[in-house]
Protein backbone atom coordinates (compact mmCIF):
# COMPACT_ATOMS: atom_id res chain seq x y z
CA UNK A 1 0.00 0.00 0.00
CA UNK A 2 2.57 2.15 0.93
CA UNK A 3 4.28 1.67 -2.27
CA UNK A 4 1.88 2.53 -4.32
CA UNK A 5 0.64 5.71 -2.47
CA UNK A 6 4.45 6.89 -2.84
CA UNK A 7 5.06 5.74 -6.92
CA UNK A 8 1.20 7.76 -6.77
CA UNK A 9 2.65 10.83 -5.05
CA UNK A 10 5.58 10.86 -7.35
CA UNK A 11 3.76 11.09 -10.50
CA UNK A 12 0.90 13.69 -8.84
CA UNK A 13 3.99 15.88 -8.12
CA UNK A 14 5.47 15.54 -11.69
CA UNK A 15 2.36 16.02 -13.13
CA UNK A 16 1.25 19.19 -11.22
CA UNK A 17 4.63 20.54 -12.29
CA UNK A 18 4.19 19.89 -15.62
CA UNK A 19 0.30 21.55 -15.71
CA UNK A 20 1.21 24.25 -13.65
CA UNK A 21 4.05 25.17 -16.16
CA UNK A 22 1.89 25.10 -19.04
CA UNK A 23 -0.56 26.81 -17.37
CA UNK A 24 1.85 29.86 -16.65
CA UNK A 25 3.73 29.27 -19.40
CA UNK A 26 6.53 29.20 -19.68
CA UNK A 27 8.88 29.92 -22.37
CA UNK A 28 10.16 26.82 -22.46
CA UNK A 29 6.78 25.07 -22.81
CA UNK A 30 5.51 27.50 -25.98
CA UNK A 31 9.20 27.08 -27.32
CA UNK A 32 9.04 23.45 -27.11
CA UNK A 33 5.52 23.10 -28.36
CA UNK A 34 6.72 25.36 -31.25
CA UNK A 35 9.42 22.61 -31.97
CA UNK A 36 6.91 20.03 -31.86
CA UNK A 37 5.06 21.85 -34.53
CA UNK A 38 2.13 22.17 -32.51
CA UNK A 39 3.01 26.43 -32.84
CA UNK A 40 4.22 28.28 -29.52
CA UNK A 41 0.57 29.49 -28.89
CA UNK A 42 0.22 30.37 -25.17
CA UNK A 43 -4.08 29.14 -25.12
CA UNK A 44 -3.02 25.55 -26.27
CA UNK A 45 -0.25 25.55 -23.72
CA UNK A 46 -2.65 26.74 -21.31
CA UNK A 47 -5.46 24.44 -22.39
CA UNK A 48 -2.79 21.36 -22.19
CA UNK A 49 -1.64 22.13 -18.67
CA UNK A 50 -5.50 22.45 -17.65
CA UNK A 51 -5.90 19.30 -19.19
CA UNK A 52 -3.00 17.92 -17.57
CA UNK A 53 -4.12 19.17 -13.82
CA UNK A 54 -7.60 18.09 -14.65
CA UNK A 55 -6.50 14.12 -15.17
CA UNK A 56 -4.29 14.78 -12.20
CA UNK A 57 -6.62 15.48 -9.92
CA UNK A 58 -9.00 12.61 -11.19
CA UNK A 59 -6.07 10.29 -10.33
CA UNK A 60 -5.69 11.59 -7.44
CA UNK A 61 -8.36 11.04 -5.22
CA UNK A 62 -9.37 7.92 -4.55
CA UNK A 63 -12.96 7.72 -5.65
CA UNK A 64 -12.05 8.66 -9.58
CA UNK A 65 -8.06 7.25 -9.30
CA UNK A 66 -9.33 4.74 -12.01
CA UNK A 67 -10.98 7.28 -14.59
CA UNK A 68 -7.86 9.31 -14.09
CA UNK A 69 -5.10 6.81 -14.64
CA UNK A 70 -7.47 5.99 -17.96
CA UNK A 71 -7.38 9.95 -18.49
CA UNK A 72 -3.49 9.95 -18.06
CA UNK A 73 -2.94 7.20 -20.42
CA UNK A 74 -4.43 8.58 -23.23
CA UNK A 75 -2.60 12.40 -22.06
CA UNK A 76 0.68 9.98 -22.65
CA UNK A 77 -0.18 8.28 -25.85
CA UNK A 78 -0.16 11.21 -27.26
CA UNK A 79 2.75 12.50 -26.03
CA UNK A 80 4.48 9.80 -26.96
CA UNK A 81 2.93 9.96 -30.60
CA UNK A 82 4.15 13.75 -30.67
CA UNK A 83 7.79 12.66 -29.96
CA UNK A 84 7.71 9.49 -32.42
CA UNK A 85 6.37 11.97 -35.36
CA UNK A 86 9.26 14.23 -34.57
CA UNK A 87 12.46 11.66 -34.12
CA UNK A 88 13.15 12.33 -30.59
CA UNK A 89 15.24 10.17 -28.93
CA UNK A 90 13.77 7.01 -28.06
CA UNK A 91 14.57 6.58 -24.64
CA UNK A 92 14.69 9.53 -23.00
CA UNK A 93 11.52 11.02 -25.25
CA UNK A 94 9.54 8.93 -27.00
CA UNK A 95 9.12 6.24 -24.10
CA UNK A 96 9.05 8.70 -21.02
CA UNK A 97 5.38 9.19 -21.56
CA UNK A 98 5.83 5.11 -21.36
CA UNK A 99 7.76 5.43 -17.87
CA UNK A 100 5.39 7.71 -16.59
CA UNK A 101 2.31 5.24 -17.86
CA UNK A 102 3.95 1.85 -15.99
CA UNK A 103 4.19 4.56 -12.64
CA UNK A 104 1.01 5.79 -13.13
CA UNK A 105 -0.81 2.05 -13.07
CA UNK A 106 1.48 0.84 -11.32
CA UNK A 107 1.04 3.24 -8.21
CA UNK A 108 -2.84 2.67 -8.50
CA UNK A 109 -2.44 -1.29 -8.34
CA UNK A 110 -0.37 -1.15 -5.67
CA UNK A 111 -2.35 1.44 -3.73
CA UNK A 112 -6.55 -0.55 -4.86
CA UNK A 113 -6.61 -3.70 -3.90
CA UNK A 114 -10.25 -3.68 -6.69
CA UNK A 115 -7.71 -3.84 -9.02
CA UNK A 116 -5.44 -6.21 -7.57
CA UNK A 117 -8.14 -8.27 -7.96
CA UNK A 118 -9.01 -7.52 -11.51
CA UNK A 119 -5.68 -7.97 -12.66
CA UNK A 120 -3.77 -10.10 -10.42
CA UNK A 121 -0.48 -10.96 -11.27
CA UNK A 122 0.35 -14.72 -11.77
Amino acid sequence: MWGGRILSALVILFLLFDGTIKLIPLPVVTQTMDQMGYGGSDAMARMLGLITLLCTLLYALPATSLLGAILLTGYLGGAIASHVRIGSPLFSHVLFGLYLGLMVWGGLWLRDRRLRALLPLR
